[in-house]
């Protein structure tokens, strides 16, 4: 009798599994969007993903999908996965953004790399690649209402750049490598401080945040 009952227990439990399963699809784009919002609003970023998919699945062309994408951007910036947020941003600015929203877009993408950055001696790349769209911000949107962050950003980068350079050609010399150690040098020259001046933090990321 108790088998049985358990039997019956675990064929309950997987048809109501599989009845879930099976009414998890083919929904209205309000449906899945509410539910997106609902697990972003408790901090579960990968049931939202999953609904948000399936917004973008089943309604490819739902005016809901526009805000829904930043929705998602700007809440995988907060929970600090910032290449997520790229690609939401990516996709809203492909897909949706008029020329305000575009710009709005393109302001948090600088954010998210800058805030990305947290071993400077490994995002080199990352580094350069940042300090070019915050040039190309400067340049398409002159008057922007973001102008000063981004000039803020800027600033922090350029500091990172400078000591990380001082850094590279210290090591060359102490290598005995002093050609290779002149051409960082060089990239030093023109910069309006010098390291003495610049207080670095033993965190990288303290010192681009915080400084």
């Amino acid at each position: 009798m108790k088998k049985l009952a358990l039997y019956a227990f675990i064929l309950f439990f997987i048809i109501g599994c599989s009845s879930k399963n099976v009414l998890e699809y083919n929904k209205s784009d309000i449906y899945w969007y509410q539910k997106m919002v609902h697990y972003v609003s408790v901090g579960d970023l990968d049931k939202a993903d999953e609904y948000f998919t399936s917004l973008q699945s089943e309604h490819f062309a739902s005016p809901l999908l526009k805000e829904a994408t930043l929705i998602m951007a700007q809440a995988h910036m907060d929970n600090e996965e910032y290449l997520l947020a790229k690609y939401y941003l990516d996709e809203y600015i492909k897909r949706y953004a008029d020329k305000k929203k575009e710009e709005f877009a393109k302001f948090l993408k600088i954010k998210a790399s800058f805030l990305a950055f947290k071993n400077i001696n490994r995002d080199q790349k990352l580094l350069r690649d940042t300090i070019a769209e915050a040039l190309q911000f400067a340049k398409e949107y002159p008057k922007s209402e973001y102008s000063p962050l981004v000039q803020t950003i800027l600033t922090k980068l350029y500091l990172a750049q400078y000591v990380l350079n001082d850094e590279i050609a210290s090591l060359y010399e102490r290598r005995g490598k002093s050609k290779a150690a002149k051409i960082y040098r060089k990239k030093t020259e023109n910069f309006w401080l010098k390291k003495d001046e610049i207080d670095v933090p033993t965190s990288w990321y303290d010192y681009l945040i915080n400084w």
